[in-house]
């Protein structure tokens, strides 16, 4: 990992995160049901501190430093990719509620979140509203001083296992955007009910259905029709942590094909003498190191407070160049490897399925190219 911009104390605490990883999580990695949520390992990261470190400040309510999420979710991911997403889901999912809740939703979901008691997912995208968050159809229809949901949410990661969600809904027909209210939801509420969804590489991932779920006025996050502020306000922070994530894994399929190519016999000397090999080593390095400075810049303009387009820029760059630059690095790890990096539990075929999905969620590749084009042209 590269110690460019990073302090001493940032240093220590990447350090200290990989040595919890190796010794007290690795052992609980793939111990779960396949494809569900991993109570044991959530609860594990509660108990050593990592999941408080999404959350910490003087008022008990600011979200961590943006550099601190990075370098929290880059160092878990070349330990393990279950770990780190087990970390994010749990991050993403609670930050609507904890920075944008009433005071009691926050009193009474921070404890158990933060310790994984609780299980938080992020409910937005729907089966006609994925790239396009501003199509969803949610219905929240008004019931006395509340509303009662109706509809599906698709693709929601940790559902249907989740406690708590953070749930987007349609408060005002036909207004896009500008007609869209979050709302916290407790996964025993009545109506609620959902499936998983088997995926290429297992991930707690499901569909969930609103039969009238009740939701009150406390149960509104940040002002009703401004959900999509406190969506975006979560996206901002969360895509270069995606970033972080892909170059956790990037790092891990470079490491692994260093490895391999310096040690391999081949044309009477090791893989890595043949020009082609080093060659492509080198393009390896090249771009995982350019992501990553990209991602620290993301994430030093949110924690330095810049403006909120110039946020939106650098976290929408950061995530694209990342995820990019991971495809490349895995899938070229895989072709110095060879054979051998495609048989069912080789790290390689771990990170050649897991590393597909970061281009797509949370805002696709193309998306990302549309937000900085806007930004480069309004």
């Amino acid at each position: 990992m590269s110690a460019f911009a990073l302090s001493v104390q940032q240093q220590e605490f990447v350090r200290l995160v990989r040595e919890i990883a190796e010794s007290e999580l690795l052992g609980l990695v793939g111990t779960g049901t396949p494809g569900r949520v991993n109570r044991d390992l959530v609860r594990a990261m509660g108990k050593q501190s990592l999941l408080a470190r999404l959350y910490s400040g003087a008022d008990d309510s600011r979200s961590a430093a943006a550099m601190d999420l990075c370098l929290l979710r880059e160092t878990l991911a070349t330990v393990s990719t279950e770990a780190e997403t087990a970390l994010a889901l749990q991050g993403l999912g609670s930050y609507p509620i904890l920075l944008s809740g009433t005071r009691e939703a926050a009193k009474r979901w921070r404890p158990h979140v933060l310790s994984g008691e609780a299980v938080a997912a992020f409910a937005l995208s729907e089966s006609e509203a994925g790239s396009d968050a501003g199509a969803l159809s949610l219905r929240a229809e008004p019931d006395g001083d509340g509303w009662r949901l109706h509809g599906e949410k698709l693709w929601i990661s940790n559902a249907p296992d989740a406690d708590v969600y953070s749930v987007f809904a349609r408060t005002t027909p036909n207004a896009r955007a500008r007609g869209v209210t979050a709302f916290v939801v407790s996964g025993s509420s009545s109506g609620l009910s959902g499936e998983h969804l088997d995926m290429i590489s297992p991930h707690p991932i499901g569909r969930l259905h609103f039969d009238g779920v009740r939701v009150g006025p406390e149960d509104v996050l940040g002002e009703v029709d401004a959900g999509f502020e406190v969506a975006m306000r979560t996206l901002d922070l969360f895509r270069p942590s995606v970033g972080a994530f892909a170059l956790g894994m990037a790092q891990s399929a470079l490491d692994t094909a260093i490895a391999h190519t310096t040690s391999r016999q081949a044309f009477g000397g090791v893989l890595s003498d043949q020009q082609a090999v080093s060659h492509k080593l080198a393009d390896m390095a090249t771009r995982l190191e350019a992501a990553r400075l990209l991602v620290y810049s993301a994430a030093s303009a949110y924690d330095a407070e810049a403006e909120p387009t110039e946020i939106t820029r650098r976290s929408a760059m950061a995530k694209l160049e990342a995820t990019e630059a991971a495809q490349f690095v895995v899938d070229t790890a895989v072709q110095l490897v060879g054979a051998r990096a495609l048989q069912h539990g080789h790290p390689l075929e771990h990170l050649y399925r897991d590393v597909r999905a970061p281009r797509i969620y949370e805002g696709a590749s193309e998306i990302q190219r549309t937000i900085i084009g806007r930004s480069l042209t309004r």
